[in-house]
């Protein structure tokens, strides 16, 4: 599944990054690697979220947002 399909509250493991390099080592500098895990805190619009991540509020944009792919938190 696609993290812009995740919906509040859930939580998520981030499994792949389809996003242009530059961008795709800007989030793992932030933290976002794959395994790590992602709670969805907010939705503004089509698949705008506002994510935690390692203890830090991020928004993400629709662009970003389409081209992670996670799976669901056991």
């Amino acid at each position: 599944m696609l993290l812009k399909d995740a919906l509040i509250g859930q939580t998520c493991v981030v499994e792949k990054m389809n996003l242009p390099f530059q961008l795709e080592r800007r989030l793992e500098a932030l933290g976002m690697t794959n395994e790590t895990s992602v709670s969805v805190l907010n939705r503004k619009g089509d698949g705008i979220l506002i994510i935690k991540l390692r203890g830090t509020r991020f928004a993400l944009g629709s662009n970003i947002t389409r081209n992670i792919e996670v799976r669901l938190a056991q």
